[in-house]
């Protein structure tokens, strides 16, 4: 890859530390796209070694993670409450275009990383995906409550949980972060009384 055209795609990934997502990381800062993107890419790392997932290439798992937001660089986020199919088809479409102008070796790779992650056929691929869902659970838990949408108390335990089967130790996970959630909201109430 030649310096212009590592520089070029860096100059459109660096819009996903300026999009930002719907919730807080602490008053007065909306999470950016990179900040989910890295979070997810680390919690992959994190996971590597554990038994369940020692036949999985987590490698390409963290490639996942790093890789799945791309598209918003180009579309900003959408929450996934108001997120369409037509949505996501648009960001794959802007993906596959995108990627498809890298040259080889990136191109090839890239493209064929965004087709295991579309199909969620594969271990790997289901594993980045439930790890996008319970990041957004875990950075909805960290955010003020007073944050919080009113729909969002209900979609905080429902929210990529058919994503999240395929694993006992993500069930296990998503256990934890519901049992926060749940703590959250009824201190919420406690405060409020």
């Amino acid at each position: 890859m030649k310096p212009e055209q590592l520089l070029e795609i860096l100059g459109v990934a660096n819009n996903l530390k300026l999009n930002t997502r719907h919730c807080y990381t602490q008053p007065d800062r909306k999470e950016s796209v990179a900040d989910h993107s890295w979070r997810i890419a680390l919690m992959a790392m994190l996971l590597d070694g554990v038994e369940e997932y020692k036949e999985f290439d987590m490698n390409k798992v963290i490639r996942m993670c790093l890789i799945h937001d791309l598209g918003e660089a180009f579309t900003g986020d959408i929450p996934a409450f108001l997120k369409k199919n037509s949505d996501e088809g648009k960001e794959e479409e802007i993906l596959v275009n995108w990627f498809g102008s890298f040259p080889e070796p990136q191109r090839s790779e890239w493209l064929a990383l965004l087709a295991e992650m579309s199909a969620l056929e594969t271990n790997e691929a289901r594993l980045y995906k439930s790890l996008d869902r319970i990041e957004a659970l875990i950075s909805h838990n960290e955010s003020d409550i007073a944050t919080w949408l009113p729909l969002e108390y209900d979609l905080q335990l429902t929210y990529g949980k058919e994503q999240m089967k395929f694993s006992p130790y993500m069930m296990e996970l998503r256990k934890a972060v519901d049992d926060w959630t749940v703590r959250k909201i009824e201190e919420s109430k406690k405060a409020v009384e």
